[in-house]
């Protein structure tokens, strides 16, 4: 048993990343409990296997599962959040009060909340009462079906407090799983959010029938938006170039186990957001995310063409052709960042 994170770990969220990270944790020491919504996974799960999500995985003795949400979290000293975005705050709330005085909450969370603007770690903080600095955020070019199979990958644990990220890479490090740390909590979390858009973008392009050209065109000019709405909420310019940044961009607009670039190519093959999300058992992050990140933009000047066209499909107030055609005929300019159209 792990020191470093008390007697146990909770985590909740019984779908694949969440099943995963506590298949990690109990890995590196951490006896863990699942918080289920629903009664039959959490039967399931308490059986050694959570088959509806990660199919022929079986899970250690130490990964047990609960659907009384704050029973889950007694006696945790690392609680790992990894709920739909949207539905964060909701379930958060029954916790208030809850949790030791001395747990770390982390987040594996991607999104911005809807109506406020909020990122995960900053709608944690608010709907527990937290300060920022008992906050981590894990984030990666993490696919839960690769890491269940242990295949080899790295993440960024991100936290005020360089001790606290140190703290949460020790709890879920293994052979497979590496974790490096870093203080740019902002940054690390608006990759996160943002390349699920992109992602959706990339899977429209596909969906279309475009080849690899279209498609590192989108991940490519995709970084920029993300790297654009970084620099001017003040995040660090090296967040862009990494795990977080360019690998879990890459990760998640190339893989046919992304959730989010497969939505994108149903709504690029001409199904409606809602076909798509029937075919895709729910909603892709981006598309719930999408209008809070264009928002988020707006307030703070920030052109984001990709994402606005993301907006304008899922919200139906443009076609598929009529956002290709725009984005092919925006005024030529210089590659940079910031760079203003040619005269």
């Amino acid at each position: 048993m792990s020191p470093e994170v008390g007697n146990k770990a909770a985590v909740l969220g019984a779908g694949a990343w969440g099943t995963t990270f506590a298949r990690l944790l109990v890995q590196a020491g951490t006896p863990t409990v699942i918080w289920a919504r629903r009664p039959e996974i959490a039967a399931e799960i308490n059986t050694g296997t959570n088959n509806r999500y990660l199919p022929g995985i079986t899970l250690p003795e130490a990964v047990t599962a609960t659907t009384d949400i704050r029973e889950a979290v007694v006696g945790a000293g690392l609680v790992v959040v990894v709920v739909p975005s949207q539905t964060a705050r909701s379930v958060l709330a029954p916790l208030r009060g809850a949790l030791d005085d001395d747990a770390i909450v982390v987040s594996l969370m991607k999104g911005v909340e809807v109506g406020t603007g909020l990122r995960m770690s900053q709608v944690i903080a608010e709907v527990l009462d937290l300060p920022a600095r008992r906050i981590a955020v894990v984030s990666g070019p993490n696919l839960a079906d690769e890491i269940a199979a242990d295949q080899p990958t790295a993440t960024v644990v991100a936290a005020q407090d360089e001790a606290v990220a140190a703290r949460v890479a020790a709890a879920c490090a293994t052979v497979t799983f590496r974790p490096y740390t870093n203080t740019d909590v902002l940054g690390v979390e608006l990759c996160g959010a943002v390349k699920n858009v992109i992602a959706l973008a990339v899977g429209i392009t596909s969906g279309r029938g475009f080849g690899d050209n279209s498609k590192a065109t989108v991940i490519t000019r995709g970084l920029v938006e993300i790297t654009r709405l970084g620099l001017a909420l003040g995040a660090n310019p090296e967040t862009f170039a990494g795990l977080a940044g360019m690998g879990d961009l890459v990760a998640t607009c190339s893989s046919p186990l992304s959730r989010n670039q497969t939505f994108g190519r149903r709504l690029g093959e001409g199904m409606s957001v809602e076909e798509a999300a029937a075919a895709s058992r729910g909603v892709a992050e981006g598309a719930k995310s999408a209008r809070a990140v264009l928002d988020l933009a707006a307030a703070h000047g920030v052109d984001m063409p990709i994402t606005a066209g993301v907006v304008a499909v899922v919200e139906g107030t443009a076609t598929v052709e009529e956002i290709n055609d725009a984005l092919l005929s925006r005024p030529r300019k210089a590659e940079g960042v910031n760079a203003a159209p040619l005269a």
